[in-house]
């Protein structure tokens, strides 16, 4: 049977549609997160603020909360009937912003609206008959954007039966596998500097792609360090701090490669940002030994060793947990032995033995804790056992810890900063005591900027954000958190944005944390990608290995991209152009090789010409352009680069000066 839904708000105003329509379409359902907003992310039910939608007193149920300028496109197709709501600025201002909400059918103003802080929810309606595109508009009232906290309250679309607007995936072409296929010829994905500290263990395999077999050596080895040409590792100890310069050769039937590396023996590890794959996205609560080693010998299959992933990471549930215990006898049992030190839950039977079998796949092991009493699973936690915890984990032979504030915020003390850095700054000493290496990853999510401190504390990477699901608004709304972050990266200082949710996960299955196919547009995935590469963050994997699919495993194991994310100098992307009308953005990174990686950045929803003018970036002088992805070269231009970018894609290139390009006289970055 048909669907029959009186518009009645539309009908009380007297506008030119039937009095029956057959789909109303509440805007909440349009994909808010889709919504540009002047600040914030726009969100179905919420304020800008993340209250409750109230605009003169009233509170709405529903409805979609944004800031002045903001834009929201709907692709009607013809097929709209009418639109209606209630509009105002929301009561967390305290009666101050002012702005004009506007609803604009195919370039015209069918619908406008003032309104100031403090006033009453009024009235919009338009008839929308016949509209391609409609776009909901918000400005500011002519007094700057100011508190411009703007609420479309019990906003409706109604359509004819049968039909709705396009969804984000239909509005624009969808980009499909780019990475061209592998050749066979022998290529090595090293890092160019790779830190260990003086007399602690040495666990690097070699990452080379390439028709097998590839036979390769390492030369000259310092003294301590073996090199087994059959498992691709390097190993051993080095005692005296330096710089090693080492050269790396592949041979296979289809040619040679050689590379350089410099093995540097100091206090600095992590020299390029850590790449691996971390359970909680692929498994959560679920985790086992029996999961891990299986997650391991997929990690090993799809190759993803020699692209230079190298870390595989138990996230929350190794441990018991008291309240699932009652449920679930496999958690259950006393936290902690009598000597203190951590229990592992019945699932791990033999935490030595399960970092044994992923160092002899050439891998790094890592693991997950809480400077609290529990950690964000309810599992136990590090709280007042810092050092038997870090002496346990070097004693398995873990090489590194996600440590999550999660319950810390029962039981801290002290004020501001010194309340915030005081336990990663135990933990990191605890750890930095061990006799071997163990990366640091401060878990925070960003909180009193612990990009400024993270390092001083012993980190060697920080949480910058929330979590990231797979979802639009989270995935932008991770982009635009690192906007003021970039100076703060270097060589063992990496702003982490949070693992990729490439692939399938929890995040989008269903019930019990059954993983099931990212909820983001492949043109999403692209971004996601490509931006996570530029702000040289971290690159953890969070889909589960036993189900990837092409399209997934193409999007991590692309090369060139990769080497963008792992550049030895270590400087992340800034956002050095902006059309916040349009929706785009371009941002730039500076390479170790005096090349540029620009990444062009389309947010609209449709697809449109994204222009990168070089004197605007501070080039001078022609400049060749590779596309990363395609890998491919584009040609050489002398004043700018333009491109078509579909929506919600990002096209990564590579400028490469020609002779006599470089900066302009007076830039000293490309980023400032």
């Amino acid at each position: 049977m048909k669907k029959r839904v009186v518009i009645a708000a539309a009908a009380v105003l007297g506008l030119a549609v039937c009095g029956f329509a057959d789909e109303a379409i509440p805007l909440e359902a349009t994909g808010p997160g889709r919504m540009r907003t002047g600040w914030g992310t726009a969100q179905a039910g919420k304020s800008i603020g993340g209250l409750d939608l109230r605009v003169g007193g009233t509170t709405y149920a529903r409805g979609v909360g944004t800031h002045a300028p903001s834009r929201h496109r709907i692709a009607a197709r013809g097929n709209a009937l009418a639109f209606s709501a209630r509009v105002g600025v929301d009561d967390e201002t305290h009666g101050r912003g002012s702005v004009v909400f506007r609803v604009i059918a195919d370039g015209k103003v069918v619908a406008e609206v003032a309104a100031k802080g403090g006033e009453g929810a009024q009235p919009i309606a338009a008839d929308l008959t016949g509209a391609s595109t409609v776009i909901l508009e918000v400005t500011d009232g002519g007094d700057d954007n100011y508190y411009d906290h703007a609420d479309w309250c019990d906003a409706v679309f109604t359509f004819k039966d049968g039909t709705r607007p396009l969804r984000a995936a239909e509005m624009t072409r969808q980009l499909g596998i780019l990475t061209p296929k592998d050749d066979g010829k022998p290529r090595l994905h090293a890092p160019a500097r790779y830190g260990v500290r003086p007399g602690h263990p040495l666990l690097f395999k070699v990452p080379v792609t390439g028709v097998k077999p590839v036979q390769l050596a390492v030369s000259p080895l310092p003294k301590g360090v073996t090199f087994n040409a059959a498992t691709r590792v390097l190993s051993g100890t080095v005692a005296k701090p330096g710089s090693y310069p080492l050269t790396i050769t592949a041979r296979n039937a289809k040619g040679r490669a050689r590379q350089k590396m410099t093995l540097v023996v100091g206090e600095t590890i992590a020299l390029t940002p850590p790449m691996g794959w971390n359970s909680w996205n692929a498994f959560a609560g679920g985790v086992s030994d029996a999961k891990m080693r299986a997650a391991v010998e997929a990690f090993v299959r799809l190759g993803l060793d020699e692209h230079g992933y190298s870390y595989v990471n138990i996230d929350d549930f190794w441990q018991k947990n008291p309240e699932n215990g009652r449920s679930d006898p496999t958690l259950a049992g006393p936290e902690r032995n009598a000597d203190g030190t951590i229990a592992p839950n019945a699932r791990f039977p033999d935490m030595k033995a399960l970092a044994d079998f992923i160092h002899a796949h050439g891998l790094k092991a890592g693991l997950y804790s809480s400077p609290g009493p529990y950690t964000c699973g309810g599992c136990t936690g590090s709280w007042r056992h810092e050092r038997p915890d870090a002496d346990c984990y070097a004693a398995w032979g873990y090489d590194y810890l996600k440590y999550d504030w999660c319950s810390y915020g029962t039981v801290a003390t002290g004020e501001g900063h010194e309340r915030h850095c005081r336990p990663y700054r135990l933990m990191g000493e605890c750890l930095r005591a061990q006799p071997r290496d163990i990366v640091f990853s401060l878990c925070q999510y960003g909180q009193d900027n612990v990009s400024a401190w993270g390092a001083d504390v012993g980190g060697q990477s920080w949480r910058t954000t929330g979590d990231i699901f797979d979802t639009w608004p989270s995935v932008y709304g991770g982009i635009r958190a690192q906007a003021p972050l970039w100076s703060y990266v270097r060589p063992g200082a990496w702003n982490d944005a949070d693992m990729l949710v490439l692939g399938r996960n929890v995040w989008a299955g269903g019930t019990d944390f059954d993983a099931g196919a990212s909820r983001l547009t492949p043109n999403e995935q692209y971004t996601h990608m490509t931006m996570w590469c530029m702000f040289a963050s971290p690159l953890m994997i969070g889909c589960d290995l036993t189900a990837i699919d092409d399209f997934t495993l193409a999007l991590l194991t692309n090369d060139e991209v990769l080497a963008v994310d792992q550049d030895a100098l270590g400087a992340a992307a800034a956002r050095v152009a902006e059309d916040a009308a349009a929706g785009t953005e371009i941002w730039a990174r500076p390479l170790a090789d005096g090349t540029f990686a620009l990444a062009l950045f389309n947010a609209d929803d449709e697809e449109q010409t994204v222009r990168v003018s070089f004197a605007d970036l501070g080039l001078v002088g022609a400049w060749a352009v590779r596309d990363l992805w395609r890998q491919q070269d584009e040609g050489v231009f002398d004043a700018a680069y333009s491109v078509s970018v579909p929506g919600h894609a990002t096209h990564l290139v590579k400028l490469t000066p020609q002779k006599g390009a470089g900066l302009a006289p007076g830039v000293r970055d490309i980023r400032r």
